[in-house]
């Protein structure tokens, strides 16, 4: 009988604290969800910016290679198509407006052409021009876009220093 007597005086707390501990185990398990969920698209955002960037470096490396004396800036901006993985399929598109002058100098005499006793260290009518190569990267099917620049020093002659259009 002593027993009837406390069953009675409980009235269903044991199922209040099991609920509560249910619904606290629930929001635990929702938060963990949402906060890996956001993880993911962060390191997925990370990986397309890392991509875009390797686009358009891929890009300022052709471009390097340009002949600076011959730029028509009517012929600008031009267009690369970059496969990043290697699936045959265009994943990133990348424009490379016309190459900017940011400055020139005479450029010092280059030691190893010079020969003989009268050889004019002084005198040389190269100039060492300052180009900024800008590559815009948007990928096709995320969106994602980065802009990178580079600056490269060129050697140009006289007459393509002339020629170009700095």
């Amino acid at each position: 009988m002593r027993n009837m007597k406390i069953y009675s005086r409980q009235k269903g707390a044991t199922l209040v604290v099991g609920l509560i501990m249910l619904a606290m185990i629930t929001l635990l398990t929702v938060s963990g969800f949402t906060l890996s969920s956001n993880n993911l698209k962060v390191v997925g955002n990370m990986q397309y910016r890392n991509e875009s960037i390797a686009a358009a470096n891929l890009a300022i490396e052709q471009a390097i290679n340009l002949n600076y004396s011959a730029i028509d800036p009517a012929n600008y901006p031009t267009f690369v198509n970059v496969d990043i993985d290697q699936d045959n399929l265009i994943d990133y598109i990348v424009s490379i407006p016309a190459p900017a002058c940011i400055s020139a100098k005479p450029a010092p005499a280059d030691l190893l052409s010079l020969s003989g006793v009268n050889s004019n260290i002084e005198n040389s009518n190269d100039f060492m021009v300052l180009w900024e190569i800008r590559a815009d990267a948007t990928s096709v099917s995320t969106g994602a876009s980065v802009i990178a620049r580079q600056g490269i020093n060129k050697r140009l002659t006289l007459s393509e220093f002339i020629a170009s259009s700095c």
